[in-house]
C-alpha cells in the first residue's frame, strides 16, 4: 500500500510530504516529497542588493534567523576584503548562540510533544520568552532580526542590555533541569527512541548530514572548532563539540539537548569578554552603492541545524551575479530514505521528529 503523510502540516516544522511503501504495518521504502513551501529565494537574491539580501537570506530557517544573516555578510565581507570591529565580532558570536538556544529549545519541546508528552512545550516557549524578549530589545524583532549589516551591525547595544541578556541566559539554565529530568528521565520517551531510527556516520557522510545529527552518530566535526570564524577561534576553553555513538533518536535528542547547555556557557563568555570591550564603533562606514569585486567564495557557518552555506559570485555589481545556498535541513531531511525502510509506521513520527528540520530550509 501507498501512504501519503502530508503534506499538511505535520507539526511546526512545515509542509512537506513522504510517500511511504507498506507492508502492512512496516515501511519498505520513503520518498520525502519537497517544494510544497517554494519561494525562489536563490533567484530572488540575484535581483537584490547586497543589503538588501540579508533580509531575504534571514527566513529560510524561521528558527535560525540570525545565523542566516551572518552567512551572507560574512561572505560579502570577504569579497571586500573587509575587516568588522572587534565589538561587532563579540557581539555577533553572542546574539548567534542565543539564537542556536531559540532554535533549540523549539525542538526540545516540539519533539516530546510529537510522541505525545504535552508539557515540555509549555516549557520551552517560557524559556524562548525570556531570550525572545531581549532579542527583541536589541534588534527590533522577534524572529526576522535584521540587526547584520555587510561590515558589522545595525548598532551598538541598547545601554544596561547586557545585564539583562545576562539574567536571561541565568533564568533558562536554572530552568534546563526540566529537559534532562522531565524528558530523559521519563520511561516512555526512552522507550520510543532508543535504539530506534539508527544513522550510520556512512550515511552522515553519504547525505551531507550535519549539526547535531551527525555528530548522534559519531561524526565530531563542528565548524566552530574545526574552522573558527567570529570570536570561536578564542572560546575554545568554553566551546565544547558534543557527539554521541549510538546515531538513534535518543542520542539526537541528547546532543541537542547538551548543546543548548553549551550555549548558555557560550553566551556567558561572550557576555563577559564584551564587558571587558573598550566603547567603540559596530559597523564600518560603507558607500551609497556598495558592489563587491569580481570574483567568487564561499562562506559557511554552523548553524543551529547544521552546516549552512552561501557560495556568492560577483561581476562587480551591486547584485549578486549568483548566490547558491547550501541549507542544512536540505541534507538532514533526504537521509530519511535511508532511515524509514524497515521501520514501523509508530516509529516513523519519532524519526521524523528527531531530524530536527525546517521546511523553509528545504524548500529554499
Amino acid at each position: 500500500m501507498v501512504l501519503n503523510i502530508g503534506p499538511q502540516h505535520p507539526s511546526t516544522h512545515g509542509v512537506l510530504r513522504l510517500r511511504l511503501v507498506l507492508d502492512g504495518e512496516r515501511i519498505e521504502r520513503a520518498e520525502p516529497v519537497i517544494g510544497y513551501m517554494h519561494r525562489g529565494a536563490e533567484k530572488l537574491f540575484e535581483a537584490r542588493d547586497y543589503r538588501q539580501i540579508v533580509m531575504l537570506a534571514n527566513r529560510h530557517d524561521w528558527l535560525s534567523a540570525f545565523s542566516n544573516e551572518l552567512g551572507v555578510v560574512l561572505a560579502v565581507e570577504r569579497m571586500l576584503g573587509m575587516e568588522v570591529p572587534e565589538r561587532a565580532v563579540w557581539t555577533r558570536t553572542l546574539l548567534a548562540e542565543l539564537n542556536r538556544v531559540l532554535n533549540h529549545l523549539m525542538f526540545l519541546g516540539s519533539y516530546p510533544l510529537e510522541l505525545g508528552g504535552i508539557t515540555p512545550v509549555f516549557h520551552a516557549f517560557r524559556e524562548r520568552e525570556e531570550l525572545q524578549n531581549v532579542m527583541e530589545e536589541v534588534s527590533g524583532g522577534r524572529m526576522h532580526y535584521m540587526f547584520n549589516r555587510v561590515g558589522g551591525l545595525k548598532e551598538d547595544l541598547p545601554a544596561g542590555w547586557t545585564g539583562r541578556a545576562r539574567g536571561a541566559v541565568a533564568a533558562v539554565r536554572s530552568r534546563m533541569d526540566v529537559y534532562d529530568r522531565l524528558v530523559l528521565g521519563n520511561e516512555i520517551f526512552r522507550g520510543r527512541t532508543r535504539g530506534v531510527g539508527v544513522l550510520s556516520a556512512e550515511a552522515v557522510h553519504a547525505y551531507g548530514v550535519s549539526g547535531p545529527i551527525a555528530r548522534a552518530s559519531g561524526v565530531d566535526f563542528d565548524l566552530r572548532r574545526d574552522e573558527p570564524y567570529l570570536a570561536y577561534g578564542e572560546l575554545g576553553d568554553v566551546l565544547k563539540v558534543v557527539t554521541r555513538q549510538d546515531g538513534d533518536c535518543l542520542a539526537r535528542f541528547e546532543c541537542l539537548l547538551e548543546q543548548t547547555h553549551n550555549a548558555l556557557d557560550l553566551a556567558d563568555a561572550c557576555l563577559d569578554r564584551i564587558a571587558d570591550l573598550p566603547q567603540g564603533p559596530v559597523n564600518q562606514r560603507l558607500p551609497k552603492v556598495l558592489k563587491a569585486p569580481e570574483g567568487h567564495t564561499y562562506a559557511w557557518t554552523e548553524n543551529p541545524l547544521g552546516i549552512n552555506g552561501y557560495y556568492l559570485v560577483s561581476k562587480g555589481e551591486k547584485t549578486p551575479y549568483r548566490l547558491k545556498l547550501r541549507s542544512a535541513s536540505y541534507n538532514n531531511i533526504q537521509a530519511l530514505a535511508e532511515l524509514l525502510p524497515g521501520t514501523l509506521v509508530a516509529d516513523m513520527v519519532a524519526i521524523l521528529g528527531s531530524l530536527f528540520f525546517v521546511v523553509g530550509d528545504i524548500d529554499k
